[in-house]
């Protein structure tokens, strides 16, 4: 069979077009980064763990990792929307109770850390290190809201059921694709009225919004909530808990598993020795009265 140019040609176009699909889904694992010289942070504007200015608690976890490493730490900004097509070069997103593989895109980052919480469908799409930061998901009201805060009974599922039964008729926020989607925590059937907010809309403009009225409650992750407390003293209550415990971690790709082993040795190290507690009172004073067991060596004067 002879081989004309114009099959020569249409070969070399498949071959060029399947090399830039797959372009995007090749990482980087521990020594590829350390020949390149730069850690990608990929961090969204969320609480205290990265505040949108340059800091944050796990903008000083992540410093501190590069400069272990000895590379350049760089922070590279995204979305709920792009965070994991950032990380492994396809976007991704919660269907049910699995991941939805969606779109590839070009690679951005090496590392996720901003409170992300680790869930089910999360893990079929990045490896998550070890447990950085203790979590829940709680429901938070208006100060002049008829739902009142539950009398805990030492039992979560029996707070978490408190609190569900108030929510027949009343207003929430929630936020798809995100530890505060309303699909995992059963909302539906609770007789809340849920207003799913736009994917565009970030997880600190929750509590702006029901002081705007905008609802009457919304659901709210631990953190969160323990720096909207301090912000917005006497203008919000805690009602109580919506989901079981929660942790939350670093992400990385699956291809990375020397870079996620490292960096767990290197959060044990700086556990160990105090040093990361150091830096969660200076972020978050107020969870070691919440959590004290999560941290194995609280700081001083807790």
């Amino acid at each position: 069979m002879s081989t004309t140019p114009r099959t020569v040609n249409a070969t070399i176009l498949s071959l060029l077009a399947l090399m830039f699909t797959a372009a995007p889904l090749l990482g980087q694992d521990l020594a590829d980064i350390l020949k390149k010289g730069v850690l990608r942070h990929l961090a969204i504007p969320y609480a205290n763990f990265y505040t949108g200015r340059g800091d944050g608690l796990d903008v000083e976890l992540v410093r501190g990792f590069a400069k272990e490493l000895g590379v350049r730490y760089e922070l590279v900004e995204t979305t709920w929307q792009n965070i994991f097509g950032d990380l492994t070069g396809r976007n991704a997103r919660r269907a049910g109770d699995t991941a939805e593989f969606l779109d590839r895109v070009p690679i951005r980052g090496d590392i996720i850390a901003n409170g992300m919480t680790i869930l089910p469908w999360r893990k079929q799409i990045v490896r998550f290190s070890t447990p950085t930061f203790p979590s829940g998901v709680w429901l938070v009201a208006r100060a002049d809201s008829e739902l009142k805060p539950i009398k805990p009974s030492g039992r979560l599922e029996e707070d978490i059921a408190q609190v569900k039964a108030q929510l027949k008729g009343h207003t929430v926020l929630a936020l798809p694709s995100t530890c505060l989607d309303p699909g995992l925590y059963g909302m539906n059937k609770t007789g809340a009225i849920i207003k799913v907010q736009s994917p565009g809309r970030k997880l600190n403009e929750l509590v702006p919004a029901i002081l705007n009225n905008d609802a009457e409650a919304t659901l709210l992750d631990v953190p969160d909530a323990l720096i909207a407390l301090a912000r917005w003293p006497g203008k919000i209550k805690v009602i109580g808990p919506i989901s079981p415990r929660q942790v939350m971690a670093a992400a990385f790709r699956p291809d990375s598993p020397e870079l996620l082993a490292t960096f767990n040795r290197y959060f044990a190290k700086i556990s160990s020795n105090g040093i990361y507690q150091q830096m969660v009172k200076k972020y978050y004073p107020t969870v070691f009265r919440y959590s004290a067991d999560f941290f194995a060596t609280p700081p001083d004067g807790q």
